[in-house]
């Protein structure tokens, strides 16, 4: 890997791995690795949070461990947790065998061959790692107050086998949607960055490092298309992520270059919802495809 002096450094270094950053990404990211602070990362679906953090593991050649988020997700969950029926074996088979000592039992019982480490703990224990916490704003108040306290030290105490702390603590990502909004004292602690979608060039740009076998007229229109789909009032404007989708699927039906009737009938690849390809319709493909070949 070679050294992050300064943000410029960062920007080539994720700009290897395929990943494009503005300047504000890459002085953000510099400072979390220089600060050791969490990088919060909020925006539409498919603007490149979550990619974020496999980028910056391959920066630093590192493992990424992620925890996804879910409603009503809790410690043991993220954490950690005991191996109950490996437990209740060892339980059983030292009953077959007249074991009668209970503190030997009990400390072969809560030994680290029965701990189960969730992503939380996994990142606590590996040195270096990037850890990312995806779609925050899906897990409830409690678990979010949870994380909060953990990120604070990077330290956790199991009852049962004491403190673990981080001997280097883990580069953090965390990402929203925005369902919701995250609470101020979380956000504090982190470094901020907002994820628009980008303009023509810089998607543009994004489609031909991801997909560089894709003909360059495709890779324009398509990134056109997008763009003008962007404009509409839909319900869930497409992210660079759903440009890929949708160029992956023209190449892979042999496309050199899109038309109306071709991207009429794909649509699905980059809208998901029925009301939102409805809207589609009233869109001049034609038009948007030529100003796509002319720019």
């Amino acid at each position: 890997m070679r050294p992050l002096a300064g943000p410029g450094d960062v920007l080539a270094a994720l700009a290897e791995t395929g990943y494009l950053v503005d300047e504000g990404l890459a002085v953000t990211c510099f400072l979390a690795l220089r600060l050791r602070r969490p990088v919060f990362c909020e925006g539409d679906p498919g603007t490149g949070k979550t990619a974020l953090a496999a980028a910056l593991a391959e920066t630093l050649g590192a493992p990424l461990i992620r925890l996804q988020c879910h409603e009503g997700i809790d410690a043991a969950q993220a954490l950690y947790d005991w191996d109950f029926p490996r437990q209740l074996l060892r339980l059983r088979a030292a009953e077959a065998v007249g074991v009668t000592d209970a503190g030997r039992l009990e400390d072969e019982l809560y030994d680290q061959r029965f701990l189960i480490a969730r992503p939380l703990l996994r990142a606590l224990r590996t040195r270096p790692c990037v850890l990312l916490i995806d779609e925050i704003d899906r897990a409830d108040d409690e678990f979010e107050a949870f994380l909060l306290e953990l990120l604070a030290d990077f330290s956790v105490t199991i009852p049962e086998l004491g403190t673990v702390r981080a001997e280097v603590p883990p580069v953090v990502v965390l990402t929203s949607n925005r369902t919701r909004e995250v609470h101020d004292a979380l956000k504090r602690r982190c470094l901020y960055h907002w994820f628009g979608h980008p303009d023509f060039d810089r998607e543009l740009a994004v489609v031909r490092r991801r997909l560089p076998e894709l003909p360059a007229r495709l890779a324009r229109q398509v990134t056109a298309l997008t763009q003008a789909l962007r404009g509409l009032e839909l319900l869930k404007p497409p992210g660079v992520a759903e440009t890929l989708d949708w160029a992956r699927a023209l190449d892979a039906l042999g496309a050199g270059e899109a038309d109306p009737e071709l991207a009429a009938v794909t649509l699905g690849a980059v809208l998901k919802y029925r009301e939102d390809i409805e809207r589609a319709g009233a869109l001049d493909l034609a038009a948007v495809l030529g100003a796509g070949d002319g720019g």
